[in-house]
């Protein structure tokens, strides 16, 4: 018989017999992976310890932060998800893996009700300043500043974000306070020189980046970087620098800085699409084939319909403003190239990735004009308007501007009358009385000049239009028989203007229609022309115009002997004539045809053609025509010799002429053709 097989020993039989590590070891192993940067080893640790003690709180943390140092972003939120039915929170690791994601909203719910500590206050600063809502960052960094952190990545961060709220002129102050110089890092260095772009400071800025280019240079070559790193890692500055030397008008310059950075590719990826987008700007409608290519390496998209996204996790890299400068480059592009269905696409998901920005619905308005679709570009910017009342103006003026292009001058002139603050504007006023009286409706034409006139007479502006707009507001009132509402605005025009001429002249011309007293006490300050004087007016107005003076044709000037002794001054000056030409022997005149081409010439001939060459029948007829002309040759020859043995003096004399005569006839023809050329 067969031995029996000895039975396998159960689990807990064999968890039994193995020896057990006591648990302080076992948290000394993960402390030791941890102090090492051993993130691997310290997750395995971590479920060691959790596998003794479930549930223990620095275990579940360690492993969860091990996770998250490993970039395994959706491992660590499973592992929170997991022990969300534990006592622990973990509301800030799952805050911060939600903005790794990029999902800055959820990030934000995530941190709600957590207490404001300093890690806290620098994720939540980080996520506003991703969202680009400035505002609420700088409230943020505010707030840690009471912390006073010494972290000179901190204050880094705090300059940047001032900047990108739009208050450059706060940081030098800010640096003062935070007791930091331009010349502490070369992050600094680079944010400086960006305060001083945006208060216009180009040259200034310049020294300073190539100072921080210099600092950078420094620093990473202490710290033994290799050149392309070195390279890589100062790629903003040089980016920077060469968009500063394109605001400062050297194009070809910044140009070939932004292609040098492209090509060589020893840049990040952020600085990689900032360069791309810059160039695509600086050329403009050039090489927009071109330009779409290298943009659409930084663009992809996704599954979902209509869905973009960035390459390369630029989305995590790039502020709102420049991702949204990518997109909106790439739409106008794409208009460029005339491909209107993939521009539709972009224009339609724009307003939803960007809400907050007034760009993306202009753009889809663009696309509808192109598509001839007029009414849908108005409604949409309509319905913005209503939306986002305080960013209405240029979707108004946008509307505005199609509707006029289109023919729709009511609703162009209803979109200029919702913008307040223009709206007594000389320009503005000028467009929506040209616009209603296009419509008929001289009555609101004449209601917005004269609300513009009370809204000019209540201003207290230096630079007051008043009178530009009285003045258009007489004339308009003129033209539409108005002579009453006419002549009181010229007579305030002249009692402002103290007597203008053009104020005068149009209030005799409506006064003379009204009140013809009044047309000749205001003519009367009328400045008289020269020359009128002795013209009898009453006598002008019977006559019927001017008449022909009979015999006009048939007298004659008078002229003074001065005038003659001048014409009898006057001689003809001799020709000039060619270098050795004698005017008395001028000799043949020139061929008249001499300028015409050999062909329209009347003594051309066209060459005969040759033929022989040519075969006509069978080949035998060929043969046989050969035959019958080398016989009758012969025959010829042999009659000539019996006829030179008989009469051989006047046989040479013959033979003499017709051979002087051959050549001459051969001259003739080489003379004529070099004539000809």
């Amino acid at each position: 018989m067969a031995p029996k097989a000895k039975p396998k020993p159960s689990p807990a039989a064999k968890s039994a017999a193995a020896p057990s590590i006591p648990i302080e070891d076992l948290f000394s192993n993960l402390h030791r992976h941890v102090q090492n940067f051993e993130y691997d080893q310290a997750a395995k640790a971590a479920d060691q310890v959790l596998a003794v003690a479930p549930g223990d709180e620095d275990a579940v943390r360690c492993k969860v932060v091990a996770l998250i140092k490993k970039d395994l972003i959706d491992k660590a939120l499973e592992e929170i998800q997991r022990f969300k039915s534990l006592p622990i929170d973990l509301s800030f690791y799952k805050a911060y893996c939600l903005y790794r994601q990029n999902k800055l909203k959820e990030a934000l719910e995530a941190l709600e009700g957590q207490e404001r500590t300093s890690t806290v206050l620098q994720l939540e600063s980080q996520i506003f300043y991703r969202l680009g809502k400035m505002d609420s960052c700088m409230e943020s960094y505010d707030k840690l500043q009471k912390f006073k952190i010494e972290s000179l990545d901190l204050k880094t961060n705090i300059i940047a974000a001032l900047i990108a709220a739009g208050r450059s002129a706060e940081v030098q102050g800010m640096m003062d306070t935070l007791r930091i110089k331009a010349s502490s890092s070369f992050e600094l260095a680079h944010n400086t020189a960006c305060s001083l772009i945006e208060k216009g400071k180009y040259a200034d800025a310049e020294q300073q980046l190539l100072s921080a280019r210099r600092i950078g240079q420094e620093a990473l070559m202490d710290e033994d970087y290799g050149d392309d790193e070195i390279e890589t890692e100062l790629a903003p500055i040089s980016v920077q620098l060469a968009y500063v030397r394109q605001l400062l008008g050297h194009t070809q310059e910044a140009m070939e800085s932004y292609l040098g950075t492209i090509t060589r590719d020893l840049a990040d990826a952020s600085s990689l699409a900032v360069a791309t987008n810059n160039l695509i700007a600086l050329r403009g409608t050039k090489d927009a084939s071109d330009s779409l290519r290298k943009l659409e390496r930084h663009i992809k998209k996704t599954d979902g319909a209509g869905q973009f996204q960035l390459a390369n996790s630029l989305d995590f890299k790039l502020s709102q403003r420049q991702k949204e400068a990518l997109y909106c480059n790439r739409l106008l592009l794409l208009l460029q190239a005339n491909k209107l269905d993939q521009a539709q696409e972009l224009a339609s998901a724009l307003p939803e990735m960007f809400p907050d920005s007034v760009t993306p619905v202009l753009l889809q308005a663009a696309v509808h004009v192109r598509e001839k679709k007029v009414p849908k570009a108005e409604e949409i910017l309509a319905q913005f308007a209503v939306k986002f009342p305080e960013k209405s103006k240029p979707v108004l003026l946008a509307r505005a501007q199609i509707a006029a292009a289109a023919g729709h001058a009511q609703i162009s002139a209803e979109s200029l009358s919702r913008i307040p603050d223009i709206q007594h504007m000389p320009a503005t006023v000028a467009t929506l009385v040209t616009l209603k009286e296009r419509i008929g409706d001289i009555n609101g034409a004449a209601t917005v000049l004269d609300s513009a006139i009370q809204w000019w007479r209540n201003s207290m502006t230096e630079d007051n239009k008043l009178n530009a707009i009285v003045k258009e507001a007489a004339s308009f009132n003129l033209n539409h028989g108005h002579e009453q509402e006419a002549s009181q605005l010229y007579e305030e025009l002249i009692n402002s203007q103290g007597g203008s001429i053009e104020a005068l002249v149009g209030l005799v011309m409506t006064a003379a229609r009204t009140d013809l007293s009044k047309a000749e006490s205001y003519e009367k300050k009328l400045r008289a022309l020269s020359g009128l004087k002795g013209i009898n007016i009453e006598a002008l107005e019977k006559t019927h115009g001017a008449k022909q003076v009979e015999g006009a044709h048939t007298t004659k000037m008078e002229v003074s002997e001065e005038a003659k002794k001048g014409k009898a001054k006057k001689r003809k000056r001799k020709p000039k004539y060619p270098k050795g030409f004698d005017p008395a022997n001028p000799g043949p005149p020139p061929d008249p045809e001499r300028w015409l081409p050999k062909r329209e010439r009347s003594s051309y001939r066209p060459r005969r053609k040759d033929k022989r060459g040519q075969v006509r029948g069978s080949q035998g007829a060929v043969v046989r025509e050969k035959h019958d002309a080398v016989a009758a040759s012969n025959a010829a020859s042999s009659s000539n010799q019996k006829a030179g043995q008989s009469n051989a003096g006047s046989s040479k004399g013959k033979n003499a002429a017709s051979s002087e005569q051959q050549p001459k006839g051969s001259n003739k023809n080489k003379s004529r053709k070099k004539s000809r050329a």
